[in-house]
């Protein structure tokens, strides 16, 4: 994630979006990139080290030409399995926060896609271990009805999450004025947001 200044996300999101508007006709912008923490990375490459110093070791050392191959296939295997693959998991899920929308993306061959209007969301929650307080990061819920998206080890996760919350409050608010200019039922979408897709309605869309 872009590091940033000290200052609050809440004020970050007022400096972006402005007071907020009395419609949904504000365009949409992209409040916060990220994935999650890069701690995830360190034992596959610590992995991929050992791989390798193992393998300049033994392989070309054995007796016979069948073993060398034989280790040095063993090493390749290993080290895809246990070192590239994690790494390239990590690059395919991206979150994405905009000013109405959260949005994952997820998967290297096959991508996936899922978003939650944040104006269906009505609760955020947040749950540190002793490890992420540690390096500042934490898991993240919002929850939507019954169901729930989880944001997993999110690094800056209190910024983050201080985000959310004030976007949740917003988008609720333009959501009931929108309702009651236009005399929509309560639970109806608002202009603007009809026909996009999240992630706990029946026919929300995944690719």
């Amino acid at each position: 994630m872009p590091s940033r200044t000290p200052h609050s996300m809440t004020a970050e999101v007022e400096s972006l979006l402005g007071p907020a508007p009395a419609s949904l006709a504000q365009p949409e912008v992209v409040v916060l990139r990220f994935r999650r923490h890069g701690i995830r990375l360190v034992p596959p490459l610590v992995v991929l080290v050992a791989i390798a110093a193992a393998a300049g070791y033994w392989v070309g050392a054995l007796p016979a030409i069948w073993m060398n191959l034989l280790a040095g296939a063993g090493a390749i295997l290993l080290g895809l399995g246990l070192g590239v693959v994690p790494v390239l998991g990590w690059l395919a899920r991206r979150t994405t926060v905009t000013s109405r929308r959260v949005i994952v993306r997820r998967g290297l061959l096959a991508r996936h896609r899922s978003e939650l209007a944040l104006s269906r969301v009505r609760e955020v929650r947040s749950r540190r271990g002793l490890g992420q307080r540690m390096r500042g990061s934490g898991d993240i819920e919002l929850l939507h009805g019954a169901e729930s998206l989880r944001l997993e080890d999110v690094p800056g996760a209190e910024r983050v999450g201080d985000a959310l919350q004030e976007l949740m409050e917003r988008n609720y608010e333009h959501a009931t004025r929108a309702q009651l200019q236009y005399g929509g039922a309560p639970g109806s979408q608002a202009p603007g947001q009809a026909g996009r897709p999240s992630a706990g309605d029946p026919g929300a869309r995944f690719w």
